[in-house]
């Protein structure tokens, strides 16, 4: 695939953004689709996007269109109906679907893709929105061997560690098992942080202690960013796509039935949390929820022992 094939991107927000950017600053000419958030697209535009109304109108223009959206839901309606990607492709499309969506939608618009003489990708991402600007994001992605070789220098664009995983649906369901060991950290790592203060070890002597150890990793140093440090942006990802993550993930292994008793009470944390109305927290913000829970305030907690 030519490095200067014609890129569609719709869903610039928090990932999309970066990842966008770095294609136009790598030449690729590019088609954005608007929405609610008009910061990231005029600034993508200002630097030599072109905005388009609708995916069917993209899909008619483009080579290769990105999507990064929030759940399965959206991105099954920027598919399907008049104005959708199905409607306005010409042959040889591919679509690299970067959501964290559900595997089952993932085949199935494959499927009617293929009978348009297009080719799905599914590269969801790790990582954060940091990574997405610094295009060094990790992706986890299942195609076809052929259309993986045509869509790598694409990718390299934006990704820093990419890893074909298998064929289509491969990408969403390695995805899911990412995200649930992540959120069941999130979860392991709020409750004994309470646990810690509650018994007289402080949250900042947990981070210094386990984050010097071998069951340190980037995903506890994050977390403790805010919990310890109070850094709101350490990890801007919400509650509600962490439950709709695990969720999705539990509905994979009922399928395979396969036993996920963990992975079912790490989605009640985020359910709770979603019901009392903090749906749009990020996620290491659930350590003060956990804390408020057991009658301790974290922001009082986080001081002691914190340089």
């Amino acid at each position: 695939m030519s490095d200067k094939v014609k890129v569609g991107f719709i869903g610039v927000g928090l990932m999309g953004h970066g990842m966008a950017k770095n294609l136009l600053e790598k030449g690729h000419p590019l088609v954005v689709k608007g929405n609610r958030n008009r910061a990231p697209v005029e600034d993508l535009v200002a630097r030599g996007a072109v905005e388009v109304a609708t995916p069917r109108e993209m899909a008619a223009a483009c080579d290769v269109i990105h999507i990064c959206l929030g759940n399965a839901p959206q991105v099954e309606s920027v598919f399907r109906g008049e104005d959708g990607i199905l409607a306005g492709m010409r042959d040889g499309l591919i679509v690299v679907e970067c959501s964290t969506s559900d595997p089952n939608v993932t085949l199935a618009l494959s499927a009617e893709l293929g009978e348009r003489g297009g080719h799905m990708v599914d590269a969801p991402l790790g990582r954060t929105p940091k990574e997405a600007e610094a295009g060094t994001l990790d992706a986890m992605v299942g195609a076809d061997p052929e259309v993986f070789q045509r869509i790598l220098p694409v990718l390299d664009c934006w990704a820093g560690n990419i890893n074909h995983v298998g064929p289509v649906g491969a990408g969403h369901k390695m995805k899911l098992i990412m995200n649930t060991i992540a959120m069941s950290y999130a979860a392991l790592y709020a409750e004994v942080t309470s646990l810690g203060a509650k018994v007289g070890i402080p949250p900042a002597t947990i981070q210094r202690v386990i984050g010097s150890s071998r069951l340190g990793n980037g995903f506890f140093n994050t977390f403790m960013d805010y919990a310890v440090n109070r850094n709101r942006d350490a990890h801007k990802f919400s509650v509600a796509n962490a439950s709709k993550d695990v969720r999705y993930a539990l509905s994979m292994a009922a399928e395979a039935g396969a036993l996920s008793p963990m992975a079912s009470a790490t989605r009640q944390y985020f359910t709770q949390i979603e019901a009392q109305g903090h749906a749009e927290d990020y996620v290491p913000w659930i350590a003060d929820h956990i804390a408020r829970m057991n009658g301790l305030d974290l922001e009082e907690e986080a001081k002691k022992g914190r340089d």
